[in-house]
Protein backbone atom coordinates (compact mmCIF):
# COMPACT_ATOMS: atom_id res chain seq x y z
CA UNK A 1 0.00 0.00 0.00
CA UNK A 2 1.15 3.55 -0.26
CA UNK A 3 1.60 5.96 2.50
CA UNK A 4 -0.16 9.25 2.95
CA UNK A 5 0.92 13.11 2.78
CA UNK A 6 1.33 16.30 3.91
CA UNK A 7 -1.57 18.62 3.58
CA UNK A 8 -0.46 21.45 1.54
CA UNK A 9 -0.46 24.87 3.32
CA UNK A 10 0.12 28.23 0.86
CA UNK A 11 1.88 31.63 1.96
CA UNK A 12 0.91 34.94 0.63
CA UNK A 13 4.48 36.67 -0.89
CA UNK A 14 5.76 40.16 -1.49
CA UNK A 15 8.44 41.00 -3.83
CA UNK A 16 11.61 43.02 -2.86
CA UNK A 17 13.27 45.75 -4.46
CA UNK A 18 15.01 43.25 -6.68
CA UNK A 19 11.92 41.70 -7.95
CA UNK A 20 12.58 38.70 -5.72
CA UNK A 21 9.50 37.12 -3.82
CA UNK A 22 9.75 36.83 -0.26
CA UNK A 23 7.36 34.61 2.09
CA UNK A 24 5.49 36.72 4.48
CA UNK A 25 3.94 34.84 7.28
CA UNK A 26 -0.06 35.79 7.93
CA UNK A 27 -0.24 38.73 10.27
CA UNK A 28 -2.72 38.60 13.27
CA UNK A 29 -4.16 42.35 13.94
CA UNK A 30 -2.85 44.59 16.31
CA UNK A 31 0.24 42.75 15.52
CA UNK A 32 3.69 44.07 13.98
CA UNK A 33 5.05 42.26 10.99
CA UNK A 34 8.60 40.32 11.62
CA UNK A 35 11.47 42.38 10.93
CA UNK A 36 12.63 40.66 7.50
CA UNK A 37 16.07 39.07 7.11
CA UNK A 38 18.94 41.08 5.55
CA UNK A 39 20.28 39.47 2.97
CA UNK A 40 23.88 39.05 4.26
CA UNK A 41 22.86 37.36 7.67
CA UNK A 42 20.43 34.70 5.39
CA UNK A 43 23.41 33.99 3.25
CA UNK A 44 25.13 32.27 6.32
CA UNK A 45 22.23 30.07 7.60
CA UNK A 46 20.28 27.14 5.72
CA UNK A 47 17.50 27.68 3.97
CA UNK A 48 15.46 25.63 6.70
CA UNK A 49 16.73 27.76 9.54
CA UNK A 50 15.88 30.74 7.89
CA UNK A 51 12.52 29.44 7.35
CA UNK A 52 12.03 28.48 10.95
CA UNK A 53 13.24 32.58 11.67
CA UNK A 54 10.45 33.90 9.59
CA UNK A 55 7.43 31.05 9.54
CA UNK A 56 7.71 28.10 11.00
CA UNK A 57 5.09 26.85 8.53
CA UNK A 58 7.63 27.40 5.86
CA UNK A 59 9.99 24.43 6.49
CA UNK A 60 7.12 22.24 6.43
CA UNK A 61 6.15 23.84 2.94
CA UNK A 62 10.16 23.45 1.73
CA UNK A 63 9.91 20.01 2.98
CA UNK A 64 6.68 19.09 1.03
CA UNK A 65 7.61 20.44 -2.10
CA UNK A 66 11.33 18.77 -1.36
CA UNK A 67 9.34 15.31 -1.40
CA UNK A 68 7.08 15.68 -4.51
CA UNK A 69 10.42 17.09 -6.50
CA UNK A 70 11.92 13.16 -5.19
CA UNK A 71 8.84 11.10 -6.02
CA UNK A 72 8.61 12.66 -10.14
CA UNK A 73 12.46 12.71 -10.39
CA UNK A 74 12.65 8.82 -8.95
CA UNK A 75 9.30 7.92 -11.17
CA UNK A 76 6.44 8.14 -8.75
CA UNK A 77 3.80 9.81 -8.22
CA UNK A 78 4.08 13.02 -6.81
CA UNK A 79 2.14 13.29 -3.20
CA UNK A 80 3.16 10.01 -2.55
CA UNK A 81 6.20 9.51 0.11
CA UNK A 82 9.44 8.34 -0.62
CA UNK A 83 9.41 4.39 0.61
CA UNK A 84 12.92 2.99 1.59
CA UNK A 85 13.03 -0.28 0.40
CA UNK A 86 16.79 -1.89 0.61
CA UNK A 87 16.52 -5.85 1.31
CA UNK A 88 17.95 -8.21 0.08
CA UNK A 89 15.45 -9.75 -1.93
CA UNK A 90 13.73 -6.02 -3.12
CA UNK A 91 15.38 -6.07 -6.86
CA UNK A 92 13.92 -9.50 -7.57
CA UNK A 93 10.69 -9.09 -5.97
CA UNK A 94 9.92 -5.93 -7.15
CA UNK A 95 10.39 -7.68 -11.00
CA UNK A 96 8.56 -10.83 -9.64
CA UNK A 97 5.07 -8.60 -8.48
CA UNK A 98 5.16 -6.13 -11.53
CA UNK A 99 4.75 -9.35 -13.75
CA UNK A 100 2.24 -10.70 -11.52
CA UNK A 101 0.28 -7.41 -11.38
CA UNK A 102 0.60 -7.17 -14.90
CA UNK A 103 -1.24 -10.22 -15.27
CA UNK A 104 -3.92 -10.25 -12.23
CA UNK A 105 -7.79 -10.44 -13.72
CA UNK A 106 -9.52 -6.96 -13.36
CA UNK A 107 -11.76 -9.24 -11.01
CA UNK A 108 -9.49 -9.20 -8.32
CA UNK A 109 -8.73 -5.85 -6.78
CA UNK A 110 -6.37 -4.54 -3.95
CA UNK A 111 -9.18 -4.61 -1.11
CA UNK A 112 -8.93 -8.60 -2.21
CA UNK A 113 -5.41 -9.21 -1.89
CA UNK A 114 -5.49 -7.49 1.42
CA UNK A 115 -8.00 -9.89 2.90
CA UNK A 116 -6.01 -12.68 1.45
CA UNK A 117 -2.79 -11.68 2.84
CA UNK A 118 -4.76 -11.00 6.36
CA UNK A 119 -6.56 -14.33 6.21
CA UNK A 120 -3.75 -16.36 5.63
CA UNK A 121 -1.65 -14.95 8.61
CA UNK A 122 -4.66 -15.78 10.37
CA UNK A 123 -4.36 -19.13 9.58
CA UNK A 124 -0.49 -19.00 9.76
CA UNK A 125 -1.46 -18.62 13.58
CA UNK A 126 -3.93 -21.08 13.90
CA UNK A 127 -1.50 -23.91 12.18
CA UNK A 128 1.34 -23.08 14.53
CA UNK A 129 -0.94 -23.23 17.64
CA UNK A 130 -2.53 -26.70 16.15
CA UNK A 131 1.16 -27.88 15.50
CA UNK A 132 1.31 -29.90 19.10
CA UNK A 133 -1.58 -32.15 18.12
CA UNK A 134 0.19 -32.57 14.70
CA UNK A 135 2.97 -31.52 12.92
CA UNK A 136 1.83 -31.83 9.59
CA UNK A 137 0.32 -28.64 11.08
CA UNK A 138 3.80 -26.73 10.33
CA UNK A 139 3.09 -27.37 6.30
CA UNK A 140 0.72 -25.68 6.29
CA UNK A 141 1.94 -22.35 8.46
CA UNK A 142 4.60 -22.47 5.39
CA UNK A 143 1.49 -22.08 2.97
CA UNK A 144 -0.29 -19.39 4.83
CA UNK A 145 3.41 -17.88 4.87
CA UNK A 146 3.20 -17.83 1.31
CA UNK A 147 -0.22 -16.47 0.91
CA UNK A 148 0.49 -14.04 3.10
CA UNK A 149 3.47 -12.76 1.14
CA UNK A 150 1.47 -12.67 -1.80
CA UNK A 151 -1.52 -10.76 -0.89
CA UNK A 152 0.07 -8.38 1.63
CA UNK A 153 3.05 -7.61 -1.06
CA UNK A 154 0.82 -7.68 -4.36
CA UNK A 155 -2.01 -5.41 -2.91
CA UNK A 156 0.43 -2.12 -3.46
CA UNK A 157 1.62 -3.06 -6.55
CA UNK A 158 -1.81 -3.93 -8.46
CA UNK A 159 -3.28 -0.64 -7.13
CA UNK A 160 0.44 1.77 -8.59
CA UNK A 161 0.29 -0.46 -11.51
CA UNK A 162 -3.72 0.10 -12.32
CA UNK A 163 -3.42 3.81 -11.05
CA UNK A 164 -6.43 3.40 -8.21
CA UNK A 165 -4.10 4.97 -5.39
CA UNK A 166 -5.74 5.43 -2.41
CA UNK A 167 -2.96 6.71 0.09
CA UNK A 168 -4.10 7.59 2.82
CA UNK A 169 -6.84 4.61 3.25
CA UNK A 170 -4.23 1.96 1.90
CA UNK A 171 -1.60 3.03 4.37
CA UNK A 172 -4.06 2.47 7.63
CA UNK A 173 -6.03 -0.26 6.28
CA UNK A 174 -2.43 -1.89 5.44
CA UNK A 175 -0.84 -1.38 8.70
CA UNK A 176 -3.85 -2.22 10.99
CA UNK A 177 -4.24 -5.30 8.72
CA UNK A 178 -0.39 -6.20 9.80
CA UNK A 179 -0.89 -5.39 13.01
CA UNK A 180 -3.82 -7.83 13.76
CA UNK A 181 -1.83 -10.64 11.56
CA UNK A 182 1.31 -9.70 14.05
CA UNK A 183 -0.94 -10.65 17.16
CA UNK A 184 -2.26 -13.57 15.36
CA UNK A 185 1.04 -15.11 14.22
CA UNK A 186 2.84 -14.61 17.80
CA UNK A 187 -0.27 -15.55 19.67
CA UNK A 188 0.41 -19.03 17.24
CA UNK A 189 3.64 -18.99 18.24
CA UNK A 190 3.05 -18.78 21.64
CA UNK A 191 0.43 -22.37 21.96
CA UNK A 192 2.43 -24.08 19.53
CA UNK A 193 5.20 -25.08 22.54
CA UNK A 194 7.52 -24.67 20.12
CA UNK A 195 8.64 -21.26 21.20
CA UNK A 196 8.62 -19.96 24.68
CA UNK A 197 5.20 -17.62 25.27
CA UNK A 198 7.42 -14.67 26.87
CA UNK A 199 9.97 -14.87 23.94
CA UNK A 200 6.34 -14.51 21.07
CA UNK A 201 5.54 -11.65 23.77
CA UNK A 202 8.71 -10.16 23.37
CA UNK A 203 8.68 -10.20 18.94
CA UNK A 204 5.64 -8.75 18.69
CA UNK A 205 6.10 -5.73 20.90
CA UNK A 206 9.57 -5.92 19.13
CA UNK A 207 6.97 -5.71 15.86
CA UNK A 208 5.12 -3.05 17.38
CA UNK A 209 7.75 -0.54 18.24
CA UNK A 210 9.28 -0.70 15.01
CA UNK A 211 6.03 -0.25 13.25
CA UNK A 212 5.71 3.01 15.26
CA UNK A 213 9.01 3.96 15.06
CA UNK A 214 8.41 3.97 11.27
CA UNK A 215 5.38 5.32 10.79
CA UNK A 216 6.37 8.35 13.03
CA UNK A 217 9.14 8.65 10.61
CA UNK A 218 6.82 8.57 7.81
CA UNK A 219 4.84 11.09 9.36
CA UNK A 220 7.83 13.40 10.36
CA UNK A 221 10.50 12.43 7.50
CA UNK A 222 8.21 11.41 4.81
CA UNK A 223 9.79 8.35 4.63
CA UNK A 224 8.33 4.93 4.96
CA UNK A 225 11.27 2.56 5.86
CA UNK A 226 10.14 -1.00 4.16
CA UNK A 227 13.25 -2.34 4.99
CA UNK A 228 16.00 -2.47 8.50
CA UNK A 229 19.34 -3.59 7.57
CA UNK A 230 18.93 -5.40 4.44
CA UNK A 231 15.70 -6.90 6.30
CA UNK A 232 12.51 -6.96 5.13
CA UNK A 233 8.79 -8.86 5.56
CA UNK A 234 9.83 -10.65 2.49
CA UNK A 235 13.20 -12.64 4.42
CA UNK A 236 11.42 -12.48 7.25
CA UNK A 237 8.48 -14.81 6.22
CA UNK A 238 11.53 -16.60 4.26
CA UNK A 239 13.48 -17.21 7.93
CA UNK A 240 9.80 -18.52 9.46
CA UNK A 241 9.24 -20.72 6.69
CA UNK A 242 12.51 -22.63 6.74
CA UNK A 243 12.35 -22.53 10.39
CA UNK A 244 9.24 -24.45 10.56
CA UNK A 245 10.35 -26.84 7.68
CA UNK A 246 13.39 -27.51 10.12
CA UNK A 247 11.22 -28.40 13.18
CA UNK A 248 9.91 -31.24 11.10
CA UNK A 249 12.83 -33.65 11.73
CA UNK A 250 14.85 -31.57 14.19
CA UNK A 251 13.26 -29.30 17.18
CA UNK A 252 15.60 -28.40 19.29
CA UNK A 253 19.24 -27.63 18.80
CA UNK A 254 22.49 -27.87 21.24
CA UNK A 255 24.59 -25.48 21.74
CA UNK A 256 27.80 -27.01 24.47
CA UNK A 257 29.08 -23.72 24.79
CA UNK A 258 25.88 -22.51 26.63
CA UNK A 259 27.20 -24.04 29.95
CA UNK A 260 30.73 -22.27 30.01
CA UNK A 261 28.59 -19.19 30.70
CA UNK A 262 26.45 -20.46 33.67
CA UNK A 263 23.40 -21.76 31.68
CA UNK A 264 21.69 -24.57 32.85
CA UNK A 265 21.43 -26.57 29.90
CA UNK A 266 22.89 -26.37 25.91
CA UNK A 267 19.89 -27.60 25.22
CA UNK A 268 17.04 -25.28 23.79
CA UNK A 269 14.43 -25.47 21.15
CA UNK A 270 14.85 -24.03 17.83
CA UNK A 271 12.42 -21.82 17.80
CA UNK A 272 13.75 -19.50 20.93
CA UNK A 273 17.29 -19.64 19.73
CA UNK A 274 15.80 -17.90 16.88
CA UNK A 275 13.07 -15.90 18.33
CA UNK A 276 16.33 -14.18 20.84
CA UNK A 277 18.23 -13.48 17.94
CA UNK A 278 15.57 -11.95 16.24
CA UNK A 279 14.68 -10.12 19.73
CA UNK A 280 18.19 -8.97 19.88
CA UNK A 281 18.21 -7.63 16.34
CA UNK A 282 15.12 -5.77 16.96
CA UNK A 283 16.01 -4.12 19.78
CA UNK A 284 19.50 -2.81 18.06
CA UNK A 285 17.39 -1.39 14.70
CA UNK A 286 14.78 0.35 17.47
CA UNK A 287 17.99 1.92 18.81
CA UNK A 288 19.60 2.77 15.98
CA UNK A 289 17.12 4.50 14.02
CA UNK A 290 15.19 6.15 16.88
CA UNK A 291 18.57 8.09 17.54
CA UNK A 292 19.45 8.42 13.79
CA UNK A 293 15.87 9.91 13.20
CA UNK A 294 15.87 11.95 16.79
CA UNK A 295 19.50 13.55 15.77
CA UNK A 296 18.04 14.17 12.15
CA UNK A 297 15.04 16.35 13.25
CA UNK A 298 16.99 18.19 15.70
CA UNK A 299 19.11 19.21 13.45
CA UNK A 300 16.63 20.01 10.89
CA UNK A 301 14.31 22.44 13.63
CA UNK A 302 17.05 24.02 15.27
CA UNK A 303 15.84 27.12 17.48
CA UNK A 304 17.21 30.04 16.10
CA UNK A 305 19.13 32.43 19.22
Amino acid sequence: MVSSTFPTQSHPTTRSSDGVPSPVPHARPGTVPPRRMPASSTADNSMSEFCEQVDPQLLLGLREKTFREDRLHSGGAAGEMRRVQESWLAAAEKRALLWMAARTPQSIGPDHLTALGLAAQLGAGACYALAPFNRIWLLGGVVCLALNWLGDSLDGTLARVRQRLRPRYGFYVDHMVDSFGALALMGGLALSGYMHPWIAIGLLVGFLMLSIQSYLATHTLGEFRLSFWKFGPTELRILLAVGSLALLWKPRVHLPWAREFGVFTGEYRLFDVGGAIGLAGMGLMIFFFTAQNTIRLYREERIAR
